[in-house]
């Protein structure tokens, strides 16, 4: 059994999110103690009890997603798993570096805090849009964004699956990309509730102001690879970490690459370790064969801890 553990993007928040696992998991409340103590404000009470829309706030919403995901990670590493390759979608990337010890859980947070802040206020004062491709291949929907940038930007900004594609950009040529990707033969197109065109040209601004924060955080080497979203391929040096993360904030995120990536490295266990089960779908459509286990709450986690059991029983992780 080869595991990789990945870790889930902005959009898997709710209220509620790591209560329950909380309450059954030492290890998972003293990360929530860790994270209030870290940012200054009950960060834990907004992930278990909201407001929604202040939970929505993409300040808030990353921090919430990395505490989360790491509090239910503290819990299914007191079993004694480990994983051979990590990923995380978008913000999800921050959670894999701390999983892997290239960075400190506390120097995360206040990143993606910050980093939340300068995505929203990238796109500021234009209209802008989101929305998911079903049914159209990659080559299919970047043509579908070159025939309608006459509107305006609109670029890839997911490649979640191979017949799911997520673009973004200015909403005239948003809209228009939506008509032409149902005339070309989508199962659906509709737009996303989400704030900003994320991982787009757009974001050129807040990629710069990132580089910045960055350069005052120390990185060290992961202890198992990471598998960047940019690249799609296993990274390790911490210069490189740096300069894709700085990268990926602008640039669509690779998710459907990178589970090839890792089924190629002879992974074939995934664990999403976060609120949700939103890569789990992504996951088995990419590699059907594949094992996959959530973790994200006290059920989930007995469930993924039966799964892994070969492992937790010390026979070795591939």
């Amino acid at each position: 059994m080869t595991i990789a553990f990945v870790f889930p993007g902005q959009g898997a928040q709710h209220a509620g999110m790591g209560k329950a696992l909380a309450a059954a998991s030492a290890p998972a409340r003293q990360i929530f103690a860790r994270a209030d103590a870290s940012l200054g404000f009950a960060l834990s009470a907004l992930c278990w009890e909201g407001p929604e829309e202040t939970l929505r706030q993409t300040e808030n919403t990353q921090p919430a997603i990395l505490a989360t995901s790491i509090a239910c990670l503290a819990a299914l590493q007191a079993h004694g798993v480990a994983p051979s390759l990590v990923a995380g979608l978008s913000v999800g990337e921050y959670a894999a570096l701390v999983c892997v010890q290239a960075m400190r859980l506390e120097d995360a947070l206040a990143v993606v805090r910050r980093r939340g802040l300068l995505m929203q206020g990238a796109a500021a004062g234009r209209q802008t849009a989101m929305a998911a491709i079903l049914g159209l291949d990659a080559p299919a929907a970047l043509q579908v964004c070159r025939e309608a940038a006459s509107r305006g930007v609109v670029e890839p900004s997911n490649f979640n699956s191979p017949d799911q594609i997520v673009i973004a950009g200015d909403a005239d040529a948003v809209h228009e990309a939506i008509r032409l990707a149902k005339t070309a033969g989508a199962k659906r197109a509709v737009l996303l509730p989400v704030s900003a065109p994320f991982h787009t040209s757009l974001m050129r601004s807040a990629s710069v102001q990132l580089a910045e924060v960055l350069a005052s955080v120390t990185i060290s080497a992961p202890v198992v690879p990471v598998v960047s979203n940019v690249t799609a391929q296993p990274i390790r040096r911490p210069v490189e970490i740096r300069r894709l993360l700085v990268e990926q904030v602008a640039s669509p995120v690779r998710w459907d690459a990178s589970v090839s990536a890792m089924t190629a490295a002879g992974v074939d266990t995934f664990v999403e370790i976060g609120p949700g089960t939103t890569l789990s779908g992504l996951i088995r459509k990419t590699a059907p064969s594949a094992r996959v286990a959530n973790v994200n709450d006290p059920a989930s986690l007995q469930a993924a801890v039966r799964l892994l059991q070969p492992v937790v029983q010390g026979t070795g992780n591939g």
